[in-house]
Order: C-alpha cells, then sequence, then structure tokens
C-alpha cells in the first residue's frame, strides 16, 4: 500500500495516511468546492488500509475550519471506524481545536458521542 499526502490548499487541508504506523492527519480548513470529491480519495485509501492495518489506528484531526459538506464526508470515515471499532480493531481520535473555537470542540463531541470511539481532545494554538 502506498501512503496517502495530499498537501493543502487555500481550500483543502493538508492529508496523510502512514500505513506503516497506521496514523492519519487531517491539518487545516477544509472546505472543497466539493467535498465528495476531494473526501473520497482518502476514504478510498482509509477502506484499503483496513485490509491490513496495524494493531492501533490513530486520527488526528485539527481543523481551523471545516464546512458542512466536509462534515457530511467525515461522518462516513466515523461509520467506517465504528465499524472496525465493532470487528475489535483499536482506533484513537486525536481531536485538537482552538481554545477559543466552540464550534471545532463541540463538533468533536458530537462525534465522539454518536460513534463511541475514544477521542482525545487537545486544545491547542494555530499559527
Amino acid at each position: 500500500m502506498e501512503d496517502l499526502r495530499i498537501e493543502k490548499s487555500r481550500r483543502t487541508p493538508f492529508v496523510s495516511g502512514d500505513f506503516s504506523t497506521g496514523t492519519f492527519t487531517f491539518e487545516g480548513r477544509s472546505l472543497p468546492e466539493n467535498p465528495e470529491d476531494f473526501y473520497n480519495l482518502i476514504y478510498s485509501s482509509l477502506v484499503d488500509y483496513y485490509k491490513k492495518p496495524t494493531d492501533v489506528t490513530t486520527l488526528n484531526f485539527s481543523f481551523e475550519y471545516i464546512n458542512s459538506g466536509s462534515v457530511k464526508a467525515l461522518l462516513d470515515f466515523f461509520h467506517l471506524i465504528r465499524g472496525k471499532s465493532g470487528e475489535g480493531h483499536k482506533c484513537i481520535v486525536n481531536w485538537h481545536y482552538e481554545e477559543d473555537d466552540r464550534n471545532i470542540l463541540e463538533l468533536g463531541q458530537y462525534f465522539s458521542s454518536v460513534f463511541k470511539v475514544p477521542f482525545n481532545f487537545i486544545e491547542t494554538c494555530f499559527d
């Protein structure tokens, strides 16, 4: 499997997936014109990864901003992750948010409560 790497743009986050460590990272602003197109490639890579996953999968989310289309795409990710967790695969989500950004924090709390996978909420400062 080939690792995933998408450089950030004005409208899309940096995304990486390291299949050897089971670590996936999303950083920046997510407001692509067509979120489905942008996130389908990433979702497909995650599905491929789960064919031979590591013992623990870690997902790091550090969104400065995320639009509703991107939230919808992330719902698909969390459905997949919850399913894999139900099969006994361990997954940890690190959800980074800025101190004053209640929207991003509450979005992570929503995902955590609905999908029941372990979340770490990490207050941070974006430059």
